[in-house]
Formats: structure tokens, sequence, C-alpha cells
């Protein structure tokens, strides 16, 4: 089964971890560990995929795969 890529990274602006779903609009979260980051970002993945079902609006398939996974 495929899922969305979560991309996780540290924010000097932030002091603290970024994490984000470039397949969902605006899905990111942030947490004080890389672990915590994650934990919120599946939660912002949930509530945002409800919501999309909710109002009827389309859910894109996941797609994004960083660039270190392309095959040349």
């Amino acid at each position: 089964m495929s899922d969305y890529h979560i991309n996780i990274f540290y924010s000097d602006e932030d002091h603290g971890y970024i994490a984000d779903i470039p397949d969902l609009e605006a899905c990111s979260a942030f947490g004080e560990t890389p672990e915590d980051a994650l934990r919120e970002a599946l939660m912002a993945k949930k509530l945002w995929l409800e919501a999309a079902l909710a109002e009827g609006k389309p859910v894109p398939s996941p797609k994004y795969r960083p660039a270190i996974y392309e095959v040349a």
C-alpha cells in the first residue's frame, strides 16, 4: 500500500522540527523533536483527509517522491 510521503526537517527560525506532506496542500505540523513532528503530522493528515471527505473535496493520490528515490 502506498502512503503519503512526509518530509521532516529542522527549522532554525522556529527552533523545532517541521513535518509536511507535499501531496496534501497546507498539511504540516511542528514538534520539538522529529518524533513529535511526525506524530503531529500523522494527526494532521488524518484530520485533513476527514475534512476533505466531509466537504466532498477531492483527495489526491500519494504521488510525491523525493529526488533520492527517482531512478535515472
